[in-house]
């Protein structure tokens, strides 16, 4: 008998129960989605918006992958168990404005239509002694990265984040692969 292959999650020591949830509450998470906040993105802007999006696995453990190590090169006071990952919610421009995308390989069939950006994060101590997870850029050129509390959201400062965006929305991808 061929042993079975260990997980690279099992090598590492992160071997949990599994995170379940019945299809029966999945379905009804998603059915309030779509018979509110859905319908009324619908009703408030008019437009068919995105009501999931798809990433690949190679895509976000590459992004993991990316946080951890720019983050941990050269930085012995930051550990791996303090790093995270924030979804935002956010929208793309409107057709008239697309051009503030640039070069993004996103198509212009996004417009207006909700997308998830990912962000990475470190959990630090705040200037009122709690522990939080701050929105965190490990490509700050100092190499100690750049913390949301450090710059502020006022600051003025405009760095280039390490983030993640687009996967594949649905609309404009096709539904026929979603089961919920």
């Amino acid at each position: 008998m061929k042993p079975k292959a260990k997980l690279e999650t099992e090598a590492q020591g992160l071997k949990q129960p599994l995170s379940m949830m019945t299809t029966e509450l999945i379905q009804t998470l998603v059915n309030n989605y779509r018979a509110n906040q859905l319908l009324s993105i619908k009703e408030t802007i008019g437009i068919e918006d995105a009501h999931s999006i798809q990433f690949d696995f190679t895509t976000l453990k590459r992004f993991i992958y990316d946080i951890e190590t720019l983050a941990l090169e050269g930085n012995s006071g930051i550990n791996a168990e303090d790093l995270g990952i924030r979804f935002y919610y956010a929208a793309y421009p409107n057709a008239e404005n697309w051009g503030i995308m640039g070069d993004t390989p996103i198509g212009i069939e996004c417009a207006e239509m909700h997308t998830l950006v990912m962000v990475p994060t470190i959990k630090r101590k705040g200037e009122d002694g709690e522990i939080g997870n701050y929105d965190f850029n490990p490509l700050d050129i100092n190499g100690k990265g750049t913390i949301a509390k450090a710059f502020g959201k006022d600051s003025g400062i405009d760095p280039e984040f390490v983030c993640q965006n687009h996967g594949n929305l649905v609309p404009p991808d096709n539904s026929k692969t979603e089961l919920f």
